[in-house]
């Protein structure tokens, strides 16, 4: 009988410890209110991967629809600053803005606003202006796009074996917005996932001068099928998707599957992921506990992801290569802007061995980090935006006015 006492004693106080665990740790949601400023809107793949991130966290979090407040459509300017003032006076204590060129715009909405936290994706600045309520987000996108370019190597590869090839070598086209570091980085990486299973690739960039703008995407498209096997892109538009469908030329996408419009073209596509950063920012508003200044999503967190490969389209064995690539990732044991493998990362026929990065963002751009160690370029690992900016032997830029 004592010893029944003891076990229904000893599960009593069990059950007592988790309860009071569970009352420790559950967050009460109610007092945050999140306003998010995009610039575009759903027709925009960038902007809708924001929404669908946005709304994934909310019903993850268990948020009130009125606890969530979305203006589409605003541009780079003081617009963006009055539109921050206007989700305050509706009550939002989160204001979050998507784009580059919000960020001065942000910033001036903080600085009148020490109680609201700013939080803004790609910007570079959080961690230089000293402002306890702005912040800066980003992910290792670079690695998504590492993936989805193994993906295209192997399409490459495919290619050439049927005889297919334009060239005398598999040719990658690639569609970009700007010369910013962002797309530099983006592109890169994307080559050297390509690099790492068809070693003979080379690429060929078309900038367009805008996030997004159909026609321009479409026309760059175009220009590179001539003479490209695969295409890429770093635009917002289905101006290269459609693109590659009308030619049947296969296409690696970003931001989000265009199989259903693309079903005979498209192989795969990286995004991010922005759903853990929304939950990550309101749980800490909520819990009164601060924002980190730089904060930078993995594929550990869930943030940088890649969509179902597309295998009416795919090579055979991609699904299985991405799985293992991928846990290389992972586990640290693969590097994308890996400096030290021999012929992999050269610029004018040289090693890259080092390199002064401008992580901290002035008037003049200076560099002013060094980025290469231990045997790779450290990105957004000093800030979180990509400050990879290095043109490497393999890729040539078509035009570089923007």
């Amino acid at each position: 009988m004592k010893k029944l006492l003891a076990v229904i004693l000893t599960l009593a106080m069990v059950a007592a410890i988790a309860l009071t665990a569970t009352a420790e740790t559950a967050v009460d949601y109610s007092g945050v209110k999140l306003g998010a400023i995009l610039l575009h809107d759903e027709n925009s793949t960038y902007d809708l991967n924001f929404l669908n991130g946005i709304k994934e966290a909310a019903a993850n979090l268990g948020l009130e629809e009125s606890q969530v407040i979305i203006k589409t459509g605003i541009p780079e300017s003081e617009e963006c600053t009055n539109a921050a003032l206007d989700l305050i006076d509706e009550g939002c204590n989160v204001i979050f803005a998507d784009s580059f060129g919000h960020e001065d715009f942000m910033i001036a909405a903080a600085q009148q606003n020490p109680d609201v936290e700013f939080c803004h994706a790609t910007g570079t600045k959080a961690h230089t202006e000293n402002l306890a309520n702005f912040h800066n987000a980003f992910a290792s996108i670079y690695e998504g796009r590492y993936l989805a370019g193994v993906a295209a190597g192997l399409k490459l590869n495919e290619i050439k074996e049927a005889g297919k090839l334009k060239a005398d070598h598999p040719v990658i086209g690639y569609v970009g917005a700007f010369t910013y570091a962002e797309v530099i980085s983006g592109y890169t990486s994307f080559y050297l996932g390509a690099k790492s299973v068809c070693p003979d690739v080379t690429m060929n960039v078309q900038f367009t001068g805008s996030w997004y703008d159909e026609t321009e995407e479409k026309n760059a498209a175009q220009a590179l099928i001539a003479n490209a096997d695969l295409i890429s892109q770093h635009a917002d538009s289905m101006g290269a998707p459609s693109a590659c469908e009308d030619a049947g030329i296969p296409n690696v996408s970003y931001n989000g599957s265009t199989v259903e419009s693309c079903p005979n073209t498209f192989i795969v596509a990286s995004r991010i992921n922005w759903a853990p950063y929304f939950e990550y920012i309101l749980t800490q508003k909520a819990k009164g506990e601060a924002i980190d200044t730089d904060w930078t999503g993995t594929i550990a967190t869930g943030s940088v992801v890649l969509t179902d490969v597309n295998e009416a389209a795919a090579a055979a064995g991609t699904v299985e290569k991405i799985a293992e690539v991928k846990a290389a990732l992972e586990d640290g044991s693969l590097k994308v802007f890996d400096t030290a493998a021999e012929g992999f990362i050269t610029v004018g026929g040289e090693a890259l061995t080092s390199y002064m990065a401008d992580v901290n963002t002035d008037a003049n751009f200076e560099k002013d980090t060094e980025a290469v160690a231990d045997g790779y370029f450290h990105e957004s690992e000093y800030r979180s935006a990509p400050y990879f900016d290095v043109q490497i032997d393999g890729i040539t830029l078509l035009n570089a006015a923007f």
